[in-house]
C-alpha cells in the first residue's frame, strides 16, 4: 500500500513528530512509504527514506532534498525535467500547532487531497483542552473539574492544592507543572503562559489510575486497541513523553475487568463519533472511586499509538480505505446568470 508521511510544522512538538515519523517507519516497513517534511518556514521537502534519520532534520540536510508544493490532487515536484505528481494518501503525523490544530486539514481538504488524521472540527475541540471540556458537557462525558485563566486578566483561584497548571493548546507536557503550596502558583502559571494565553487548572489525583485507549472507524465500525494502563510516576514530562514517542513494542494490557473496559470503550465511542471519522486517535481517562473522566484528547497520538495495537499495519490499511469524503459545493452561476438574462445582459 502506498502512503506518504507528513511531518514536521512550525510548532513546539516540532522534534517530537520528526521522533515519531522515523518510528512509523519502522512499524509501516511493509508499506511503499514517501516521506514528506514540513520544516519551521512551512516550505515542503522530498525526504529519502534511506535518510530517514533525526541528524538530517537537525542538521538542515533536508534542504538539499527536492521541494515540493501543494497542487489539487497531492505534492508537486519540479525539475528541469518536467513535474511529478505524489498524489498517495497522506498520513498527517505532524502534532501539535499546524498538525492537530486544523491548518493542515483544511490545507489538505482544500487541495482535495485523501488523508489520514483529524477533520478541522475535530482539531477544534481536541487541540484546545477548553473545548474539549465543552465537548465533554455537550456529549454527556464526564472529565476532570476545571477552572481556565486568561494572560494579563485577574482571576482567583477556587480549586484547593495540589493543582495541576497546563497550556490550553499543547501536548507533551510543555509548560505542566503541578503546584502544592499557594506560593509556587504565579510562578506555574507563568511557566504555562508562556506556551499559551490561556491556562487550565485542574485538581492534582495523588495516585489516580490512568488508563490510555486508541480507537478507529473503518467500515461503520469501532475497532480499539487493547487498554493500557501507564506506568509513570506523578506525571510524564516533555522529556520522558519524548523518549516515550520513540516506542515500538506492544505494551501489556491492564489488568482490568470487562466492565471497565467496556465503559472505558463507551466514553472513546462519545467522543470519537460524529466528529473523529477518519482519524486514529488516543483517549486519556482517569477512573475515580469507579468513575471514568476523561482527562485528554490525543488526536494524533505519538507514533500513532502503534504499541497499543496487536496489528498496527493492518489498523493503518483499514483506516485508509474508509476515509470520510470531504463534501463540496456545487459551483454553477445560475444565480448570475439568471440574473444577467432578465436584465439583458
Amino acid at each position: 500500500m502506498k502512503l506518504t508521511i507528513l511531518f514536521g510544522g512550525a510548532s513546539f512538538e516540532h522534534e517530537i513528530s520528526v521522533v515519531s515519523a522515523i518510528t512509523v517507519k519502522e512499524k509501516l516497513d511493509s508499506f511503499d512509504l514517501s516521506f514528506v517534511f514540513c520544516d519551521g518556514d512551512h516550505k515542503f521537502y522530498l525526504i529519502d527514506a534511506g535518510k530517514m534519520k533525526a541528524t538530517t532534520f537537525s542538521k538542515q540536510l533536508h534542504k538539499k532534498m527536492p521541494e515540493l508544493t501543494l497542487t489539487n490532487g497531492g505534492f508537486l515536484q519540479k525539475s528541469f525535467l518536467g513535474s511529478t505528481m505524489h498524489s498517495d494518501t497522506v498520513l498527517n503525523l505532524i502534532h501539535g500547532g499546524d498538525g492537530e490544530d486544523g491548518t493542515i486539514s483544511s490545507l489538505l481538504d482544500f487541495y482535495d487531497i485523501k488523508f489520514i488524521g483529524p477533520r478541522k472540527e475535530a482539531c477544534t475541540f481536541s487541540y484546545d483542552k477548553r473545548y474539549t471540556k465543552y465537548l465533554c458537557d455537550a456529549i454527556g462525558v464526564k472529565s476532570v473539574p476545571y477552572e481556565v485563566f486568561s494572560k494579563d486578566v485577574e482571576t482567583n483561584l477556587s480549586l484547593s492544592m495540589p493543582i495541576i497548571v497546563k497550556p490550553a493548546s499543547l501536548g507533551s507536557s510543555i509548560g505542566v507543572s503541578i503546584v502544592r503550596e499557594e506560593s509556587e502558583f504565579d510562578y506555574a502559571l507563568d511557566t504555562a503562559f508562556e506556551f499559551d494565553s490561556s491556562v487550565l487548572v485542574e485538581p492534582f489525583i495523588e495516585g489516580v489510575k490512568e488508563y490510555n485507549l486508541a480507537g478507529y472507524m473503518a467500515g461503520g465500525k469501532m475497532h480499539f486497541s487493547i487498554v493500557e494502563e501507564p506506568q509513570k510516576e506523578e506525571f510524564l514530562d516533555f522529556e520522558k513523553k519524548y523518549m516515550d514517542f520513540s516506542r515500538s513494542e506492544q505494551v501489556s494490557r491492564a489488568e482490568i475487568g470487562e466492565v471497565l473496559i467496556q465503559k472505558l470503550k463507551s466514553n472513546f465511542e462519545k467522543v470519537y463519533r460524529g466528529m473523529f471519522e477518519g482519524a486514529l486517535i488516543r483517549c486519556d481517562f482517569f477512573v475515580v472511586d469507579g468513575e471514568v473522566l476523561l482527562n485528554e484528547i490525543n488526536p494524533i497520538p505519538g507514533s500513532m499509538a502503534n504499541y497499543l495495537f496487536e496489528d498496527f499495519p493492518e489498523s493503518i490499511k483499514a483506516l485508509a480505505t474508509s476515509l470520510p469524503n470531504a463534501s463540496k459545493a456545487k459551483v454553477s452561476y445560475d444565480y448570475i446568470h439568471s440574473i444577467s438574462q432578465a436584465k439583458g445582459k
